[in-house]
This record gives C-alpha cells, sequence and structure tokens, in this order.
C-alpha cells in the first residue's frame, strides 16, 4: 500500500472535492488543474472544499458525480453488505449474510478510506495551518472517521497514513485510543474558549453543521462521550474519567443538535440509492422488537407486506433458500422525502444522533458515572428523542410506548417455514424500564440498536463491547473460524492488497491484533 499523497492522491483528492463542493457554488477559484497541484500550493482556499470531501467519504458515501473517485457502490459494499448486514439492520442476498468474505468486498471500504478520506482530511489540515479553530474541527472529524476504521480491522495506518514511503506501519488499537482522547481534549479546549462562533474558512462547504464552533464542539464532546463507553470494559477508571469530563462540557441534548450530512444530488444519500436496487429488506430481528413493542417507528421504517402485515427474512438464508417470498421493503421515512417507493437522495443522512447520548448516559450512570441524571430518566430521554426524530411527536403515544409492557415477537416468516431455527427470540424484556441492573443494561443497548438505526457501524461496535443478546444468530455460516460460527462478527479482516503491497505493515499490524487475522479475533476494547 503505497500513500503518494503528495502529488497524484493530492490531484484526485481535490479533483474530488471540487466535485463535491460545487453543489455549493463557493469553488469558483478552484480553477488551476488539480493534477498539477502540489502539497506546498495549498491555502486556505481549499480547506473548505477538503474538508467537504473529508465529510462525504469519511462516512463512506460516495458521488456518482466523480468518475475515477468513488461512487454510491462504497456504501453498499463498505456500509450495506459488511456491518449493516452483520447487525442485521437489513438482509441482503451476498455470502456476508453467512459470516463470509466474499469478493474481496472487506477492501472496499479500506481502500476509498485511504485514497479519498484521508487524503481529503491530510489536505484540509494543512490548508488551514494557523487556524485553531479549524484545526480543532479536524481534529473531531479525524477522530469520527477514524475510530469507525480501528473498531471495524483493529490496528490500521493511522500516525503515518499519507507518508509517502512504500511501507506504512500500523499503529495498536490502544495506541489510537489513546491519541482520539488527547486529540478531542485539545479540540473541546480550544473550541470552548473561543471568541469566534463559525468556521469562516470551513463553514460555506461544512454539510453537517456549517462551521458553527458551539455544535462541533458538542459534536466532540458526545463523540468522547462514545469512546469512553467503548473502552469502560477494557479501563474502566479510565473510561469514567472521560465520560464525566465529556458531560460536563457539554453533550447533545436535543434532535437539533444531531449530527447530519445535508446530501444533495452532487453528493446523494448512498443507501437511498441502492436499498431497493440491491434487494435489501427487513430482517426477521428488526421484525421481532418492533412489532413486539408496536414501535411506531416501524411505519416509519418498513412496507407491510399486506395491510397491516410485516415480515422480516431471516438473515443467513442459503442462496433461493426464500424463493419469492415477499419481505417487507424499506420505507419513504428511511429513503426520503420522495412519492412512495421513490428514492430521494438528498435525504440528509445520519452521523450522530442525539439520543444516543441519553442512552449512554444511562448506561454510565449504571457504572456509577456523574451523567447528570438518573439511569431511568437518560433512558426514557433517549427514547422519546429518537422517536421524536422519525416524526412521532403526540406525547400520548410516546409514553405509551416508554411504558409498554409487550414483548419481542416470534417473526411472521414462521407461518411461512415453520422449522427455522428461531424460536429462541433474542430480546425478552419490554421497553418499560426494568427493576433489575443486569436487564436494565439490555433494555438500554436495545433501545440504541434501534436509535442508531439506519447508522451501522457504530451500531456494530457497540454490540460487540456490550454483548447484549438482541439480533438472532445467523442462520447458517460459511466461516469456520474460531469466534465466528453463527455468532456476531468481530472484526473485518485486512485487505489481499495490503499483503502484497504493504506485507511488513500488515504483518505488524496482525501481531497488534493479538490474534489470527480472521473475522473471530476481537479487538483491544473487546474483552467480554
Amino acid at each position: 500500500m503505497k500513500y503518494s499523497f503528495k502529488i497524484k492522491t493530492l490531484g484526485v483528492a481535490l479533483m474530488a472535492v471540487s466535485i463535491l463542493s460545487s453543489c455549493t457554488g463557493d469553488f469558483d477559484e478552484i480553477n488551476k488543474d488539480p493534477n498539477s497541484l502540489t502539497e506546498d500550493q495549498l491555502d486556505a482556499t481549499l480547506a473548505g472544499p477538503a474538508f467537504a470531501s473529508a465529510l462525504y467519504a469519511g462516512i463512506h458515501n460516495g458521488s456518482y458525480s466523480s468518475p475515477g473517485v468513488d461512487d454510491h457502490g462504497t456504501w453498499g459494499i463498505a456500509t450495506g453488505i459488511l456491518p449493516s448486514t452483520f447487525v442485521q439492520y437489513n438482509s441482503v442476498p451476498y455470502g456476508t449474510e453467512r459470516n463470509a468474505f466474499v469478493n474481496g468486498y472487506e477492501g472496499r471500504a479500506w481502500s476509498k478510506f485511504y485514497t479519498v478520506a484521508v487524503p481529503a482530511l491530510n489536505n484540509a489540515i494543512k490548508a488551514s495551518e494557523g487556524n485553531a479553530e479549524a484545526l480543532a474541527v479536524l481534529k473531531i472529524w479525524k477522530v469520527f472517521m477514524y475510530n469507525q476504521m480501528v473498531d471495524a480491522y483493529g490496528p490500521i495506518p493511522y500516525s503515518q497514513a499519507g507518508n509517502g514511503k512504500e511501507s506504512v506501519p500500523y499503529d495498536s488499537v490502544e495506541f489510537i485510543y489513546d491519541d482520539f482522547f488527547k486529540l478531542l481534549d485539545e479540540a473541546n479546549a480550544r473550541l470552548s474558549s473561543t471568541s469566534v462562533t463559525s468556521v469562516a474558512s470551513l463553514s460555506p462547504n461544512d454539510r453537517v453543521y456549517a462551521g458553527s464552533v458551539d455544535k462541533w464542539r458538542i459534536f466532540g464532546n458526545s463523540l468522547r462521550l462514545r469512546l469512553a463507553l467503548r473502552i469502560s470494559d477494557k479501563d474502566p477508571g479510565r473510561a469514567k474519567t472521560q465520560a464525566e469530563a465529556a458531560v460536563a462540557a457539554g453533550v447533545m441534548q436535543a434532535n437539533d443538535q444531531s449530527a447530519y450530512f445535508k446530501a444533495s444530488n452532487i453528493t446523494p444519500n448512498n443507501l437511498n440509492m441502492i436499498v431497493n436496487s440491491w434487494g435489501y429488506v427487513m430482517t426477521s430481528s428488526m421484525e421481532s422488537i418492533l412489532v413486539g413493542y408496536n414501535d411506531p417507528r416501524l411505519a416509519k421504517w418498513f412496507s407491510p407486506i399486506d395491510t397491516g402485515v410485516y415480515r422480516g427474512r431471516p438473515v443467513g438464508g442459503l442462496q433461493d433458500q426464500f424463493g419469492t417470498t415477499k419481505f417487507s421493503t424499506f420505507n419513504n421515512e428511511v429513503l426520503g422525502n420522495g412519492a412512495a417507493n421513490t428514492l430521494s437522495e438528498t435525504k440528509n443522512i445520519e452521523i450522530f444522533m442525539a439520543s444516543e447520548n441519553y442512552l449512554s448516559r444511562a448506561e454510565g450512570a449504571l457504572n456509577g458515572w456523574n451523567m447528570g441524571g438518573d439511569a431511568k430518566t437518560l433512558y426514557e430521554t433517549g427514547i422519546r428523542l429518537s422517536l421524536m426524530q422519525w416524526g412521532i411527536n403526540d406525547p400520548a403515544a410516546i409514553s405509551a410506548y416508554i411504558s409498554g409492557s409487550t414483548l419481542p415477537t416470534l417473526p411472521n416468516v414462521l407461518t411461512v417455514y415453520p422449522t427455522l431455527d428461531l424460536l429462541d427470540i433474542p430480546v425478552k424484556l419490554p421497553v418499560a424500564w426494568s427493576s433489575t441492573e443486569s436487564n436494565q443494561r439490555t433494555q438500554i443497548a436495545v433501545q440504541k440498536y434501534l436509535a442508531i438505526f439506519p447508522e451501522s457501524w457504530e451500531s456494530w461496535a457497540d454490540l460487540r463491547r456490550s454483548d447484549a443478546k438482541v439480533i438472532y444468530p445467523v442462520l447458517n455460516t460459511d466461516n469456520p473460524d474460531a469466534g465466528v460460527g453463527k455468532s456476531l462478527m468481530k472484526r473485518i479482516i485486512y485487505t489481499t492488497n495490503e499483503y502484497s503491497a504493504n506485507k511488513a505493515g500488515v504483518d505488524e499490524g496482525v501481531s497488534k491484533l493479538g490474534g489470527p487475522d480472521s473475522g473471530g479475533t476481537k479487538l483491544w476494547w473487546d474483552t467480554k
């Protein structure tokens, strides 16, 4: 893996940002041939366009308007076929449903991250030298986008990514997390002390918060809380310190603080472009929870196969096992604001929701941390925000759901295939707050699983950390590796290209992984 970002990849990245940024109309000043630019020609005028590219590529989306750079297949493969399938947010007829790595799919997120997102971020940092507020925002985004990768693969190129050398070393998960907390602390210190309210060099191109210093500061602290929980089993003392510092500094408390990427016809919502054409449908795990809870989000997210009847497909089925059986497809509330069954490519993309923070604080409160409230209140507030996020605003409906005593149900597919191994329903608790701590932790995990939907990278990491039983085992497995079988995949394997082009680096990564390069090796923070 050669990171020649100084000329060639720099040009590719700037070509991408000029396309990505064109939808804002602020980029007429980019009139140089991007392939002739060198790193020393980067200046403040290119910070915003580079940031725009890092934002979009950093959430694994690609634009069909940028041929040769990326396209919407990146989300479909990197997210839809991998983490979204692992956590059973959707069922896709690919081998990854049976925990297999097939067709080199594990390489799509890796290659686009290191050839599009990373150089764009590095360019934005270089172009922002001397601008403390811009650099603080870029530190926060660096943590966010690298966190998804390190939590998916384990040790990765980080501190020297983009060094232009033939061999790029891998950093350990522990080392990277240490740097994450350092960067977030530095960013909060700067953004909480400045008199600047908007980062002018980034704001015209910032499709998330339009350069708002306060909202990026809150995003950074929310991310800090998320990462604190991630290490809570491995390093509980540090987790407590980081979580309490994050909450004290201010995390998301309202839906208008949630992070969305504002999509456009130039930077489209890739999920919406793919789910129908690639055959994504609701899963039995989602059906069991949503139908059993009479969850009002069910009708927002999925379409019934008949009046009032929903059917999810079990994940891990054999090829053509279910023939022409009809399953519930994704609904317009997920797909956007177009006509029924019409994809809206400009529906904003969920990145980080306020509801997650309340649910994380609820778990922190159970850990004995100072989270600014009691666990029950925080849990119920998180649910309330998630429901309201999806347009469910009736107080009576919200209260009825929060106090609900119904249980998840057997999937409808059993009426057609009664011998399927689906009789052991994973979630055996109602929504209403339980009286025992162990049950409360499971309830928090279930509601966080629902609140994060459809953003699956974090959901996958959180399920691995908590080990909560939320989803069914896959019906069949094609992966004989230890630690995999029919259970939740533990990580994504390294790419074939890494072994051929950066063997010394990837061998170092495997040694720091602490186990074989397989989907069954747990990461540093995954200790249960």
